[in-house]
């Protein structure tokens, strides 16, 4: 939206030695980044793999464990060659599967012996809907009603698109389970975009459209990964423009996963509706699950409202959804791998403004707090990862908001400490986990 581009954003391919001596003195102990899958292969299997790319990444491996902070590696963060754009329209051709297989087997091969932690995808919903239904990301595919697009089809493709993404996860899960698990000792998951979906009133028409919402947001992949099939919810509505796994894809689909990424930031109110009640793009079109999104009731905003138009404060969320998801997929081991606070980059706003960010440390206190509260009722939540470490090219927004821990300076790229840095430092020097000496690990730990 301010004609940028990410050429250059923050610059960390020249300054991660830089980077890592901010992570470590903060005293984190993971850092959550994403391979660059043209980096690593400009032309997919067309083409040659790109040594530098390699080795840039071995080196970032490497300068992380020397610092004692354990890489978590996604694999794909919205981003894909644009030749398997060019050839076969990428998501669009189940051709990607076997692409994103060969992808996984060269990066598995070329740093599983240091990488534990492996995501397939990095908000597989959110790449769908708007790069297949509303169009503003690329490849900018959608028709009328849902967006302006020069080409596809909002009614078909977002489910296309996402049968194969599914499929692709189950190609390189399987790949990494028969070929890399047992010696590399590693695990494997996904990472989804997850709102919280509260009902707007308590009557039991609004209530089923809240779980509608999370069937066509959420569930839509989640299910099929863990439990081989699509939500009852969009069968009963979609009928036969949901596709179908194959017997042969339902043998893939058993191996699933070992973990579930929840990037959490917002929750909102859905109403209960019909295609002539409800906007479109807003949750009240057929494939959408006929529920309407909104921030607000009766003009109250669902929580304090935030430089993003889609984002409200709302802590409880962080609780309800990770018990819901605790819940539904029998308390398999979650991540928090992304959760922040975004602020408007004010032309008008002096550095001190920026530094001195009080909304972000109420705001990670708040939702760190409510993690806690659904920990202690028995959720398998094994980390969380601030989003983010540093102000950053933020897609389509480019450099109009501000996530980080640490302000940038985009003409100098000075890294500054906000007052969330030095409290979030804090939080992990109260809280950091302290491994019990117990007789039984004793010979190990002597060792």
């Amino acid at each position: 939206m301010d004609g940028t581009n990410g050429d250059i954003a923050v610059d960390q391919y020249h300054r991660y030695l830089e980077d890592i001596d901010l992570m470590h003195s903060l005293g984190v102990n993971s850092y959550r980044f994403s391979i660059s899958w043209a980096r690593i292969l400009p032309r997919g299997r067309f083409g040659d793999i790109n040594p530098p790319g390699i080795d840039y990444y071995n080196k970032l491996i490497d300068t992380l464990l020397c610092k004692g902070i354990q890489p978590f590696v996604t694999l794909i963060h919205y981003d894909i060659p644009q030749e398997l754009e060019d050839r076969y329209g990428a998501w669009l051709s189940p051709l990607v599967q076997e692409d994103f297989g060969y992808f996984a087997d060269v990066c598995f091969k070329a740093f599983g012996d240091r990488v534990k932690y492996w995501v397939t995808f990095n908000e597989p919903n959110v790449a769908v809907i708007h790069g297949y239904r509303s169009g503003d990301f690329p490849p900018s595919r959608c028709s009328e009603l849902f967006g302006n697009c020069t080409n596809g089809d909002s009614e078909t493709e977002p489910f296309i698109t996402a049968h194969n993404i599914i499929l692709s996860h189950a190609t390189a899960v399987n790949l990494y389970r028969t070929k890399y698990q047992k010696q590399q000792g590693g695990s494997i998951g996904i990472v989804m975009n997850a709102i919280w979906f509260e009902p707007i009133s308590n009557s039991s028409a609004d209530k089923l459209a809240a779980e509608r919402a999370q069937s066509f947001f959420l569930n839509w992949f989640l299910d099929p990964i863990i439990y081989g099939k699509y939500p009852v919810e969009m069968h009963k509505i979609l009928g036969p423009i949901l596709p179908v796994f194959s017997k042969n894809d339902q043998k893939k689909l058993q191996k699933g996963l070992d973990f579930i990424g929840i990037n959490h930031y917002t929750s909102l109110y859905v109403k209960d509706c019909t295609f002539s009640t409800c906007e479109p793009g807003m949750g009240g079109s057929k494939t959408e699950g006929f529920g309407l999104r909104t921030g607000q009731k009766d003009g109250i905003l669902i929580g304090e409202s935030t430089a993003m138009e889609w984002f409200y404060v709302y802590p409880q969320g962080m609780e309800k959804i990770v018990t819901y998801l605790k819940d539904r997929y029998n308390n398999i081991p979650m991540f928090i791998t992304e959760n922040g606070y975004g602020e408007e980059n004010n032309p008008s706003s002096t550095i001190r403004d920026f530094l001195y960010d009080v909304k972000r440390v109420n705001f990670t206190s708040g939702y760190l707090d409510a993690l806690a509260t659904a920990m202690r009722k028995g959720a398998e939540v094994r980390g969380y990862f601030a989003w983010s470490l540093l102000d950053n090219f933020e897609w389509t927004y480019g450099y109009t908001k501000r996530f980080g821990l640490y302000h940038i300076d985009y003409a100098t790229q000075k890294r500054s400490p906000k007052l969330s840095a030095t409290w979030y430092k804090q939080f992990i020097a109260k809280h950091k986990a302290v491994k019990i000496l117990t007789f039984e690990n004793y010979q190990e730990y002597s060792q």
